[in-house]
């Protein structure tokens, strides 16, 4: 199951002072009216793809641990996402242990590959 399709976008921002941001959205999202005519659906349908989160993070050099002090989903404020890192050239990949879906409560184990921006 590709939960955010076969081309989504994002970023991932890492800073020196130890904290860092992530933004991911869905390849193919609805695009309703103004936001001043959007139905609740609507809002609930975008905010079903996108994952957005912040704050400051540790990293061991296998696992990279975000200690979430902001997010798009306020279940996660307050704690920490577990990821498992590795390099391939420019790319940055993080592995999740299978958990449920926050979309679909299906059992996923997500993948994400950032590549490096010059």
């Amino acid at each position: 199951m590709e939960t955010f399709g076969k081309t989504p976008s994002g970023f991932i921002q890492f800073g020196r002072d130890g904290r860092m941001m992530m933004l991911v959205v869905k390849d193919q999202r609805p695009a309703p009216p103004e936001p001043e005519k959007m139905t609740d659906q609507q809002r609930a349908d975008l905010f079903k793809t996108m994952i957005a989160y912040g704050g400051a993070y540790t990293f061991d050099g296998k696992t990279l641990t975000s200690h979430l002090d902001v997010t798009w989903n306020q279940a996660w404020t307050g704690t920490d996402i577990v990821r498992q890192v590795t390099l391939e050239g420019r790319k940055l990949v993080l592995m999740a242990d299978p958990h449920k879906s926050y979309v679909d409560g299906n059992v996923i184990s997500a993948v994400m590959m950032f590549e490096k921006v010059p």
